[in-house]
């Protein structure tokens, strides 16, 4: 019988993160699940069980925390016997004017975006090094690393540096057969976007396909991504914005 794959997923308690395990879990991937709000990441954990009969196991905390990142890989491999795909999600967004951003919210923002994503991805490459086996990372971008967004300066600049990551890391990690990719996602129906009344109406006006992504659509093409179906990708950024970036129109008129 083949061994199943155990997946580390951070940003994992709603929204995108969420709907990513959802997917893995429906696949029989086994599933450590991260997200600052210990309350949603159990909800989330005990969802999946019920629902899709897999194990996953909450690790609540920052995941820019080196003491979480050291927790999930071994909750992964005390629980399940390895770290085979690798998804960091955690990320936040404080928006502001950039010649009055504090530097307190940069670096806020860059300690999540960037530094967790990096040394996260940094111990799950050393354990897929050891398990000699490969292995699929995937990093969460954004389409403001693509066009300017007002407001988002920090923000979008350590996206962007997401995907540089992605890109440098393929000379180190290609010849372990471990495989690097990120996604951007464009607008997203989430509870936090939602709570925006005008944002799907906005959004749909704005996309060439005539609609928001809902999280599915970001999860189906994560799961491609850390699949054996893109043995051959690595290095990439896949945009998921429904022609948005190919046009950019303004949400701010």
């Amino acid at each position: 019988m083949k061994k199943k794959k155990t997946a580390i997923i951070t940003g994992a308690g709603q929204g995108i993160g969420l709907a990513i395990a959802e997917k893995l879990a429906a696949q029989s991937v086994n599933l450590v699940l991260n997200d600052l709000e210990a309350g949603l990441i159990e909800e989330a954990c005990n969802k999946i069980s019920h629902q899709f009969g897999m194990s996953a196991i909450a690790v609540p905390g920052d995941a820019s925390d080196q003491n979480i990142i050291d927790s999930l890989i071994q909750t992964a491999i005390s629980n399940f016997g390895s770290v085979d795909v690798l998804i960091a999600n955690a990320g936040i967004t404080l928006y502001g004017n950039f010649l009055e951003y504090s530097r307190e919210d940069f670096l806020k923002v860059t300690s999540v975006n960037q530094v967790g994503s990096f040394f996260l991805t940094q111990a799950a490459a050393n354990v897929m090094k050891e398990q000699k086996r490969g292995g699929a990372i995937l990093l969460t971008s954004s389409v403001t690393a693509h066009q300017s967004h007002e407001n988002l300066a920090a923000y979008a600049m350590s996206k962007a540096a997401l995907e540089m990551l992605a890109k440098n890391l393929v000379l180190e990690l290609a010849p372990l057969g471990i495989r690097i990719n990120t996604i951007a996602p464009g607008a997203t129906l989430t509870s936090r976007t939602t709570s925006d009344k005008d944002y799907e109406k906005t959004w749909a006006k704005l996309t060439p396909l005539g609609r928001a992504a809902y999280v599915e659509d970001i999860a189906d093409a994560a799961a491609f991504l850390v699949s054996d179906s893109a043995k051959h990708i690595t290095g990439q950024t896949l945009v998921i914005d429904g022609g948005w970036t190919a046009v950019s129109p303004s949400p701010y008129g």
